[in-house]
């Protein structure tokens, strides 16, 4: 294994970090203003100028859609950046510093997960209509699987139903978690269901491609995680209450679900970890200038050993977690998703616990300040935490790696597939 970046990374990494301290990091205080001024206005869910005006600069760059592989960019017909997954890691781990710096250079989820989607699995029609335009950032899209009345940890449980009736498929079920249904530009929705229940059961899912502005869609409500509502992202409840839509909206074809969850799932891990990663890192950075500005019994706080031992720590945690997570996306580069399942659930397993950890420490450094939003830990402690659930809990991915390793020692062979999860 050789994780030393290519020239053309090296490159990139030069490129999208200057562009982070020439225009996101100068952005973040004019972004938290705006999205106030827009709430006091009572336009919570408005596309946000700042960020708009700073996708301009990135598209006039060329730091526009670095994360489309490229096969999905011989796909799609766009030439994009073409990075394999090792490539295109280090990246996302700059962009992950600031929680909204992905979208700005259209690498954000799920968009990403979604236009990867669309353009191997997606018919020439339904690239024309959807993929271009969220190629160029003219809208966006959201990812609808998760429901509350069923334990979607485990996929196979999904009870939205798909049904064909002659020409059109009818859509009907509750959903919640539909990360950026909420934002005005959604424009489409691509809906895991069950359309054949006594199918096999890891043939009983499908995936079909549902506008946003489809009669019979109901947004309930955005909800708040850990009290921040993620606007104008949003993650909403809503329902489908038969939602018609043309058959050849199906992708794939009938019954291949899970087929599409498993070639989508494995980068879009790597993409979260990579930020996280980068979260942490930024909150390691914060922590240490903190420590050692204030002085607390006479002395600086990084004078404290217990400080020194966290800082020591954290740096430990994330190297670990970036060099796994790097061994994954080599992995699945030079194997294929399948040969790096274990990989790839070790990583979902190892970079949220590994944020939280450290950010949970930085905002101790902090003192009161950390607790509240004049530092952007409480808010990345929120998201780090969130991503213990999305794309699959702790429990479920611990559950399969025990099972692979288990597998090796055992004279019948035990498998699985990658976790097809979401919350």
């Amino acid at each position: 294994m050789d994780f030393e970046y290519s020239a053309k990374t090296k490159e990139l990494q030069k490129r999208v970090s200057a562009f982070m301290d020439a225009h996101i990091y100068p952005a973040e205080a004019e972004y938290s203003a705006e999205l106030a001024a827009n709430t006091a206005a009572g336009k919570r869910w408005t596309a946000l100028k700042t960020v708009e005006k700073v996708k301009e600069k990135a598209k006039a760059q060329g730091l526009w859609n670095l994360f489309l592989p490229v096969d999905s960019a011989a796909a799609s017909g766009y030439e994009g950046a073409g990075l394999t997954n090792q490539e295109y890691a280090p990246l996302a781990e700059i962009m992950g510093r600031v929680p909204w710096a992905s979208e700005a250079f259209n690498c954000s989820a799920p968009d990403t997960g979604n236009m990867e989607t669309i353009a191997r699995y997606g018919s020439e029609a339904i690239k024309a209509r959807w993929l271009k335009p969220l190629l160029e950032g003219q809208i966006r899209s959201a990812f609808a699987m998760t429901e509350p009345d069923v334990a979607s940890s485990d996929a196979t449980n999904i009870s939205t139903r798909i049904e064909r009736q002659g020409d059109e498929y009818v859509i009907n079920g509750h959903k919640w978690w539909i990360s950026g249904a909420a934002d005005p530009r959604c424009a489409v929705f691509i809906t895991m269901g069950k359309s054949d229940p006594d199918a096999p059961r890891h043939s009983q899912q499908s995936m079909i491609i549902v506008p946003a502005d489809a009669k019979g869609i109901r947004i309930v409500r955005p909800l708040n995680v850990m009290g921040y509502d993620d606007a104008p992202h949003g993650h909403v409840e809503m329902y489908f209450e038969n939602v018609r839509v043309p058959a050849d909206n199906m992708l794939l074809g009938e019954g291949r679900g899970f087929e599409i969850a498993q070639g989508r799932l494995g980068p879009g891990r790597i993409h979260h970890c990579m930020r996280l990663i980068g979260l942490a890192e930024r909150a390691h950075e914060l922590m240490c200038k903190r420590a050692s500005s204030r002085v607390a019994f006479g002395k600086t706080v990084a004078s404290q050993t217990v400080t020194q031992e966290r800082i020591a720590e954290a740096r430990c945690k994330i190297d670990m977690a970036r060099l796994l997570t790097l061994k994954a996306a080599w992995l699945m580069d030079v194997a294929g998703n399948k040969v790096a399942k274990n990989e790839i659930a070790m990583i979902k397993v190892v970079a949220p616990s590994m944020a939280c950890q450290v950010i949970d420490w930085a905002m101790q450094v902090h003192g009161g300040g950390g607790m509240c939003d004049d530092f952007p830990l409480a808010y990345a402690y929120a998201g780090a935490r969130t991503l213990r659930f999305a794309d699959g809990p702790d429990e479920v991915h611990r559950n399969a790696i025990a099972k692979w390793e288990l597998g090796k020692y055992s004279p019948n062979k035990v498998d699985a597939d990658m976790p097809v999860t979401r919350f």
